[in-house]
């Protein structure tokens, strides 16, 4: 795993840009719209997304800082809406100060899948961030969809990372028939499962990681299935991620 190559992206300038956009969103927000409910992390509100996020970040700056994955300084974020807003911007200082360093630096994970460095962290909390920018936007009613190559490299993370932990863990089964995914917007295809793919889901890259990450269902208007579907459902509702 030492010579993984993370691709082109600069995972942690993205990640600093969509934790900006994050506690963009809090900007002016009122109690009742922490209230709301985030439906794709049900039953979450949109306060306990962002209390979730947010300490999130304090967990990997520890990780990163002090070499364990325990919660030793998990806190509960404040209610109010301007007190939240400027909570969730100390833990962006936390995670992008720990952060800022040289993506091979040595770091504690959670999985031995995936090489044990910053460069682990730079890009899972990237997408982290960025995946509950989009459950609070739709909360809020202002969903968008994913940046087109972020986003396969969203569906790549799931196939490296968590369908194989996943089974690992005892918390899905091995796919017993392989499902191909088509991204019609970059040009790329991931297959999962043994042999020759025996269905099909095409889709904008946003769209598959979307789907993989139970953020849409399978009969979204983007997607558009061939082959054996209902195989191909099975597959993604093994499930594949936490």
């Amino acid at each position: 795993m030492d010579d993984f190559d993370f691709g082109d992206f600069d995972f942690f300038s993205v990640l600093r840009s969509e934790l900006d956009a994050y506690a963009g969103l809090l900007v002016g927000l009122t109690k009742d719209d922490l209230d709301r409910q985030v439906a794709s992390c049900a039953p979450w509100t949109l306060y306990e997304l962002t209390d979730h996020l947010g300490n999130g970040n304090l967990w990997v700056t520890t990780a990163v800082q002090e070499g364990h994955g325990r919660n030793d300084q998990e806190r509960t974020a404040p209610h109010d809406p301007a007190s939240l807003h400027t909570w969730f911007l100390s833990t962006v200082d936390q995670i992008t100060t720990a952060l800022d360093t040289d993506a091979g630096t040595e770091a504690w994970t959670f999985s031995s899948l995936m090489p044990r460095t910053v460069g682990f962290w730079q890009r899972r909390r990237a997408h982290e961030t960025r995946m509950h920018r989009w459950d609070a936007q739709n909360a809020l009613g202002t969903a968008e969809p994913l940046d087109p190559p972020f986003a396969a490299d969203a569906v790549t993370e799931v196939f490296e990372l968590f369908a194989p932990r996943m089974v690992k863990r005892g918390l899905a089964a091995e796919p017993q028939t392989a499902l191909k995914l088509s991204a019609t917007d970059v040009g790329r295809s991931w297959t999962y499962g043994p042999g020759e793919p025996v269905s099909e889901a095409a889709g904008t890259a946003s769209d598959l990681a979307l789907l993989l990450w139970n953020r849409i269902g399978p009969d979204a208007a983007g997607l558009t299935w061939t082959g054996d579907r209902a195989a191909g459902e099975r597959v993604v509702k093994a499930p594949l991620v936490p």
